[in-house]
């Protein structure tokens, strides 16, 4: 089936002619649609020639709504993928039947898909899946105990002003931010916010059992290794938790206004948002799959099961011991996994190099 390039709202002429592989993505691609679900699209481009040896043309991706279309340069692409992103990965193992556009390069590029699969995916699949636990989580707290007012400082012992300066307080939250980014594996750096955030949550909670940094947090020891006070550490760690609250309080205010009224609905009777689970449950077992025989299943033979708890098949209680019990068994089977650890970046490096020299 072509797609329809009178649908695409940009302003790339060259875009349809360059792009090498399309294929439909999203509940769609994974036979979890309902009524009424939109249609994504994804693919891979390969750009003119001048914009791999100019200085004035630049593209990573491009992007169109209605219907929701996102096409990446070849060379984002391939970088993503090799961190084994779960969203790019995705679109690598897309039923043949999804598949809107295919040339020789496209082909070549789907045939070397497996250059991608490591155990890192235990990392990115799992930390995508705990980014929606954590929505859950929020969720049903505030379902549960919504925040009746916006906090305020003198709750956190504060004065009504804070006695660092403004500038004072960003610089020492980027020293700590970078002292703890340097912390963390070199492969987390293109990892997208949210998985990340979750990896570095695993590494304080094993720190923590370990007790490295004493009963501290890993926040505090990173501020400790740059040389803070305790005195400043104090004032600058209720700084932290008010502007949290704050900021959970902000969120709380633009949930309750941005809720999809129907996903709200099936909230009010389940007390937790059930499409989140659904993907949560779903990217878990296809990282069970990849880590124990390496494919990439996006054809969910599970749907009906995955529409079940999108409908509010699973309580909340199940969900979370579900998830706490196989993220535990994920961790084991990555010490197994047949898969390598890392990709074989020069073989992907020679794929992206012929891949561009052919078509520019």
């Amino acid at each position: 089936m072509p797609f329809d390039w009178s649908l695409y709202r940009g302003n790339l002429a060259w875009l349809p002619d360059r792009t090498i592989f399309l294929s439909r993505h999203g509940s769609w691609s994974y036979g979890t649609n309902i009524e009424g679900s939109d249609e994504d699209f994804r693919g891979v481009a390969i750009a003119p020639r001048e914009y791999y040896l100019g200085s004035l043309h630049r593209f990573d991706q491009a992007e169109s709504k209605d219907p929701d279309l996102v096409i990446f340069c070849l060379r984002k692409f391939i970088s993503l993928a090799s961190q084994a992103n779960p969203n790019v990965i995705e679109i690598l193992f897309t039923d043949p039947s999804d598949h809107l556009i295919v040339t020789a390069a496209g082909r070549r590029l789907l045939e070397s898909r497996g250059l991608f699969i490591t155990r890192r995916v235990k990392h990115t699949f799992s930390g995508y899946a705990h980014s929606q636990l954590g929505r859950i989580n929020r969720h049903y707290r505030w379902l549960k105990n919504p925040p009746k007012s916006p906090p305020t400082r003198a709750e956190f012992d504060l004065p009504e002003r804070t006695v660092i300066p403004g500038d004072q307080l960003a610089a020492a939250e980027a020293g700590i931010r970078q002292k703890l980014d340097g912390w963390s594996a070199d492969f987390l750096d293109a990892l997208d916010r949210d998985v990340r955030q979750a990896i570095l949550q695993k590494m304080s909670q094993h720190l923590a059992e370990i007790q490295v940094c004493s009963d501290d947090n890993l926040w505090k020891g990173a501020a400790r290794s740059i040389g803070y006070d305790e005195n400043f550490i104090h004032l600058l760690d209720l700084e932290k938790r008010y502007t949290a609250k704050k900021r959970e309080w902000d969120a709380y205010q633009e949930w309750k206004r941005t809720r999809n009224p129907k996903r709200a609905a099936l909230e009010a009777v389940h007390g937790y948002d059930c499409k989140h689970a659904m993907h949560l449950i779903r990217l878990m077992r296809m990282c069970r799959e990849i880590l124990t025989t390496g494919e990439v299943i996006v054809k969910r033979p599970d749907a009906a099961e995955l529409l079940d708890i999108r409908n509010g098949a699973w309580s909340y209680e199940k969900i979370v011991e579900w998830a706490e019990r196989e993220d535990a068994e994920l961790e084991e089977l990555a010490k197994v996994s047949p898969l390598p650890r890392a990709p074989d970046v020069e073989a992907i490096d020679r794929l992206c190099v012929e891949l561009i020299a052919e078509a520019t």
